[in-house]
């Protein structure tokens, strides 16, 4: 896997997704830790965006920092495989490991701003999250189980109820109504 030539190649679906696309490649040839937390500035992270095989829900997280109901992703902590960073983060929130990914590309790229927060008794600065989005179709009768160290629960949501659901205006508005939009079409 070459995560500078997976987003080089990728086709941006929006202009967020172009200038983000920019960014992160250019933030991949300046920084030589941009696969990992130690990065305080911004580091990469893998999201996916989980869907039953009808794609009318969507499986989501009640994330613990952020107060939310919110898509499940992770840190890459120096592994630049991202789609099995994803995969792995779906079992560790959320239980499910027969998820499929959709395809072999990315699905979606954004740029996301991390508040500071304590995590684990120690503060977190403030830093960017530099995202890559896959897709995964997942059997939604899998046992789910919340990982109680990071999140509160563990839901399928249909598509209207997640977008009610999150209490994060952006993410609703300009990450969520996207991938929907771009699993339904």
């Amino acid at each position: 896997m070459n995560l500078y030539q997976d987003i080089e190649n990728y086709v941006p679906f929006n202009e967020q997704e172009a200038c983000d696309k920019a960014l992160m490649l250019d933030y991949i040839r300046k920084y030589p830790d941009y696969l990992d937390r130690t990065n305080q500035t911004g580091h990469f992270t893998a999201s996916l965006w989980t869907v039953n095989k009808a794609r009318t829900k969507t499986l989501m997280v009640y994330h613990k920092i952020y107060d939310s109901w919110a898509w499940i992703g992770g840190h890459a902590d120096g592994d630049g495989d991202l789609r099995a960073v994803a995969l792995r983060e779906l079992a560790e929130e959320t239980g499910v490991r027969n998820a499929s990914l959709v395809g072999d590309g990315i699905f979606s790229l954004e740029i996301l701003t991390v508040d500071g927060h304590v995590k684990r008794g120690k503060y977190v600065p403030s830093h960017l999250h530099l995202n890559v989005t896959y897709l995964a179709e997942a059997d939604e009768t899998e046992t789910l189980v919340v990982n109680a160290e990071e999140n509160k629960a563990v839901k399928w949501w249909t598509f209207d109820e997640a977008l009610r659901a999150s209490t994060e205006p952006w993410f609703v508005e300009h990450i969520y109504k996207k991938l929907i939009e771009k699993c339904t079409a």
